[in-house]
């Protein structure tokens, strides 16, 4: 038996279109944003869903519930452990305020290796892997096969990603696609990468400002 994962980045918000940091904070979907959400829903309307996941913040049941529309009957569930990084004092700033103090791309790396102690009043990494490991293995548990749909947040899904397969840190536009197969004893794989079907990348990822890629904001 095998379970397969589809994972979707919310819509463009607001503060994604202003290059304002959101992690706990929530900001709605733009008109733009909820256009390229509709997009990603006409792509993924013949999927056969059989359960559908969401974190709890606004913007991502925004999204849920859009892509929804396509399959009558998944019941949308949320749960916490999908809630994005938290970005403690920096929340709600610019982005550039939380460059000038730490790079995006060492930030970020610090993060998915679970040595980050956190951004004041934030989230440390190691608990933020961890919630990440476990949400995921949580829905894998309870769904053995099938195909799921789950709706989150540029470094949650990030994060997840990161620890199925080694892919670096992958930006994930907004209304982006990724697809992870698991089976029945647990391997998991990546079987799709941010795909960028609303073609909202330009805008959703972050600048480039080292080799590496960085997963977009929030």
């Amino acid at each position: 038996m095998t379970l397969t994962m589809t994972l979707v980045r919310h819509g463009r918000t607001h503060f994604n279109a202003r290059r304002v940091l959101q992690g706990r904070c929530d900001s709605p979907l733009t008109r733009d944003g909820r256009a390229g959400v509709r997009t990603t829903a006409r792509h993924l309307a013949d999927v056969p869903f059989t359960a559908a996941w969401s974190s709890p913040s606004g913007r991502a049941v925004a999204t849920a519930v859009e892509l929804l529309r396509h399959h009558d009957g998944i019941p949308l569930r949320t749960d916490r452990g999908l809630l994005e990084y938290a970005f403690g004092i920096y929340e709600e700033k610019p982005e550039s305020v939380l460059d000038e103090v730490v790079a995006w791309s060492d930030l970020v790396t610090e993060v998915l290796a679970g040595r980050h102690p956190g951004l004041p009043g934030g989230e440390h990494a190691r608990d933020f892997m961890d919630r990440t490991r476990d949400v995921f293995a949580r829905i894998a548990a309870q769904h053995e096969d099938g195909h799921v749909l789950v709706v989150g947040h540029g470094l949650t899904l990030g994060a997840y990603l990161a620890t199925v397969d080694e892919v670096g840190l992958v930006p994930l536009p907004n209304a982006s696609v990724s697809t992870v197969e698991v089976d029945a004893d647990g391997t998991a794989r990546i079987t799709s990468l941010a795909l960028d079907v609303a073609h909202q990348g330009h805008i959703a990822a972050r600048p480039m400002r080292t080799a590496t890629p960085v997963p977009s904001v929030a």
